[in-house]
């Protein structure tokens, strides 16, 4: 039987895990999430900060919990995860038999602890385990951020028995730490005495923030004059460095994976901490809509679509293992940034990217937090 639908064919033929990169209630209720894992192929699911700004800001159907809320006397902050929570519960409860067919390789779905504490290893530790506690779904992913103090809360989750999904990652280095801070968990955790083989993990690895900012650098530097075999060079990179990012980082995470200190884990049953492309739908219009998935299926990965980009890859995605093709051109590519004619900062474009990536959770956080505050006052009872 021929496979017509790309996404399958990515999951069957090359192994690469296709989830969605959206949750509302709205998806929920009206049965289409079911229905995208049946048409499509979906086979996890992500939120976020922003994610749920969208889902809840002005949607009525959260309404009766809200009152519900209020009549309870909770807080804002318990609203919130009121409704959230019972999102992701849900959601996790339709995607358990997809968690259970894969004996726990996919079938999750991600939650991110508030973004204020991106900065605060304790809190984040705490908040973790909170949530987790809280869902009570076996197949629920807690979402950490891959900051310098995320990464230590990174590995106290783990080493407590929790699944986690590392985001935020924009830089190589910041992929093997993410990885090596998963490894250390569960050596904590064998070294415990627990069993290690239910514990999964994921490395969000961000592309199109990468290419939006390096292509606006590259734009900057044309458009204050240079000659030709110069305009020629900055326009070969435009579009291009985040795809080389992120094929230099696979070949980081077969090295790290491939270890003794990793075998020796593997031995007591664990498994891989597979890499995660995010931020893929294209932002700029002349560029292929699929690009960040065609370029990048590859064995024991997971790409996180938005709607959009689900549509267009089931439409017209041309799947093929390229994740390991060209690497010598994507080295070149990371390579050509440091030429003095160009001179873009790697690494400080990365360090800026991952201050926005957690503005960018911390505002619509904050700004649903005050949409909820406006509609409590909206539905609470006069006096």
């Amino acid at each position: 039987m021929t496979i017509t639908n790309p996404i399958l064919a990515i999951a069957k033929d090359y192994g690469q895990s296709i989830w969605m990169d959206n949750l509302s209630r709205d998806l929920i209720a009206s049965g289409q999430l079911k229905e995208l894992i049946a048409s499509r192929g979906i086979c996890g699911i992500t939120s976020n900060p922003a994610i749920f700004e969208k889902a809840i800001a002005g949607n009525k159907i959260y309404d009766a919990d809200i009152a519900a809320g209020i009549k309870a006397g909770k807080s804002i902050t318990e609203i919130y995860e009121s409704l959230v929570f019972d999102d992701i519960r849900a959601a996790c409860d339709i995607f358990k038999p997809v968690y259970d067919a894969t004996e726990g390789q996919d079938g999750y779905v991600s939650i991110e602890v508030p973004p204020t504490i991106a900065k605060d290893t304790d809190t984040t530790i705490r908040e973790a385990r909170r949530y987790a506690e809280a869902i009570g779904r076996e197949n629920v992913m807690i979402k950490i951020p891959g900051t310098p103090e995320g990464l230590p809360a990174v590995t106290a989750t783990i080493a407590a028995g929790i699944s986690v999904n590392v985001t935020l990652l924009f830089s190589v280095q910041s992929y093997i730490e993410t990885a090596w801070a998963y490894i250390a968990g569960l050596e904590q955790r064998a070294a415990a005495g627990h069993e290690i083989g239910s514990i999964k993990s994921v490395a969000s690895f961000f592309l199109s923030r990468i290419d939006s900012n390096i292509d606006d650098r590259l734009d900057a530097k044309l458009a204050a004059g240079v000659d030709e075999a110069t305009a020629a060079k900055l326009q070969g990179l435009k579009g291009k460095i985040a795809i080389a990012n992120a094929k230099i980082a696979y070949q980081k995470y077969k090295e790290i994976f491939s270890s003794d200190r990793w075998q020796a884990l593997v031995a007591q049953g664990a498994t891989v901490q597979r890499l995660l492309w995010a931020s893929t739908s294209t932002k700029n219009p002349t560029y292929s809509d699929v690009m960040y998935v065609d370029e990048l299926v590859g064995p024991n990965t997971v790409n996180t679509l938005p709607p959009n980009t689900i549509e267009a890859c089931a439409d017209h995605c041309d799947p093929a293992n390229r994740i390991e093709t060209d690497l010598s051109t994507a080295e070149g590519a990371i390579a050509t940034l440091a030429d003095p004619d160009v001179a873009i900062d790697l690494d400080a474009v990365m360090d800026e990217l991952l201050a926005e990536g957690i503005d960018k959770f911390v505002k619509p956080f904050e700004s649903l937090m005050d949409s909820l505050a406006a509609k409590v006052d909206q539905l609470a009872p006069v006096p």
